[in-house]
């Protein structure tokens, strides 16, 4: 490139715009071990066999070098920043990175900039990267539509939340959606097996972990690769020397991972996941699920508040008729949270969970609610009959309010025998079905 041509471009762009940036495999010999082990190319890649195994989708459009505008979609630690790496590599693409906690609306607009200024001088294209793409507010993600949509770059957006709700339309209808799974326990295990022995990388064998330990660490470290090394890391400066070599056994694991983080976002896909999870394991009648799902929720922090407001909405939508007693059951679950707070309120929770999970069920009220609903929006306007209105005034009554009226107590049984309830449009159908179960299945 000329000086003058150069000296032409915006500020940034004019030396070394079009080297590559360093690449997790140029990490410097001090970086993590996470750093330091990270995947550069797809035969290095573990897991995701959906995705990028053999004839999987994604890694079919990385052969023949077609890779579009694609989310990836999972939880941390899953691959995700280096997958989109991998990809770049592959395909010989420069790959930009932005991080969307950082970066702004001029940061997207530089790196469209020297893009397009890149594939005009050098016929490179471009890879986009936006790590945590569900940051970005809707006016920022439209910066980057245009781009997108004339192939000045291809987008490769990462995010933990379900892009559904955190990508707008246009540019998810551009771009396709692949989910990372939590890695399972032989890829994690094939992970920290390879930084232990791996020469350059890794620890070149001046480490060994004992089975156990590595049964401990897989746990621990819940799918997430990078949790796992950062975790074997640690312990193996906690490990004592034997012949030469660092021994990795169990209690040094424990030590060096303490608590395990449970992967559960209050305002994320993990809270919605969660609490359906339990809602469906009480509905299912499952005992024992329904209280791993609470303990998983209150343990992670949720508010016990919300957690017990879907008690009662269950005990008044499945339990229903067929245990009368189950709703005021969790009405007093819920002043009992109020009163006692944590971590005492997970007592009283449990006990109406186990009702709730052990009550027989019956959606037969909430069914009927819904065809009342469904006769209320087609008769909207109805006028309700005259029997059936007050009479306060003697205007009223001679207008015929109140006119024929059927006094209940009047009649056998407390029940006028032909009395009209609804307008006419909705009189005879019937809405109540009651149900098999419990309570709801006792003559009345």
């Amino acid at each position: 490139m000329s000086a003058r041509k150069r000296d032409s471009l915006p500020p940034g762009m004019q030396a070394g715009m079009f080297e590559q940036p360093r690449r997790a495999d140029l990490a410097p010999s001090d970086a993590p071990l996470a750093a330091r082990m990270r995947p550069r190319s797809l035969e290095e890649f573990v897991g995701q066999t959906a995705i990028v195994g053999p004839d999987a989708p994604l890694r079919l459009l990385i052969e023949r070098d077609e890779v579009p505008s694609i989310i990836l979609w999972g939880p941390p630690g899953t691959g995700k920043t280096t997958l989109a790496s991998v990809i770049a590599e592959r395909t010989d693409r420069h790959f930009e990175r932005i991080s969307a906690v950082s970066a702004g609306v001029a940061d997207l607009r530089k790196a469209a900039a020297e893009a397009r200024e890149r594939r005009r001088l050098s016929g490179r294209r471009t890879i986009l990267f936006i790590d945590e793409i569900h940051r970005f507010s809707r006016s920022q993600q439209d910066v980057i539509l245009p781009h997108v949509e004339d192939g000045t770059v291809s987008l490769i957006g990462a995010t933990t939340e379900n892009p559904s709700f955190y990508v707008v339309a246009p540019l998810l209808s551009r771009a396709r959606v692949f989910r990372l799974e939590l890695l399972d326990h032989d890829a994690l295990a094939a992970i920290v097996r390879r930084a232990l022995e791996d020469p350059e990388r890794g620890l070149g064998g001046s480490a060994r972990i004992e089975d156990d330990a590595l049964q401990t660490l897989i746990a621990a470290a819940a799918g997430d690769a990078r949790s796992a090394l950062n975790i074997v890391e640690l312990a193996a400066g906690l490990a004592p020397e034997v012949d030469e070599q660092r021994v990795i056994a169990r209690e040094h694991i424990e030590a060096a991972a303490q608590q395990r983080t449970l992967l559960y976002d209050r305002q994320g896909d993990a809270h919605y996941d969660t609490v359906s999870a339990f809602i469906k394991s009480m509905r299912g009648s499952d005992v024992d699920a329904s209280l791993y799902w609470l303990a998983r929720m209150l343990e992670a922090g949720e508010d016990p508040l919300f957690v017990v407001r879907r008690m009662v909405i269950l005990a008044a939508e499945d339990v229903g008729l067929a245990d009368p007693h189950a709703l005021p059951l969790a009405v007093a679950c819920q002043q009992a949270v109020h009163f006692l707070g944590m971590p005492e309120a997970a007592l009283p929770m449990a006990e109406t969970v186990v009702y709730l999970a052990r009550a027989p069920k019956s959606n037969s009220a909430y069914a009927a609610y819904n065809r009342a609903k469904a006769d209320v929006e087609r008769t909207r306007n109805e006028p309700v009959p005259m029997h059936l209105r007050n009479a306060v005034t003697g205007l009223m009554r001679g207008m015929g309010y109140g006119a024929g009226y059927q006094y209940a107590h009047d009649f056998e049984g407390h029940v006028p025998p032909d009395q009209a309830h609804r307008p006419p449009s909705a009189e005879g159908n019937r809405y109540y079905e009651p149900g098999a179960l419990g309570d709801e299945a006792r003559p009345r």
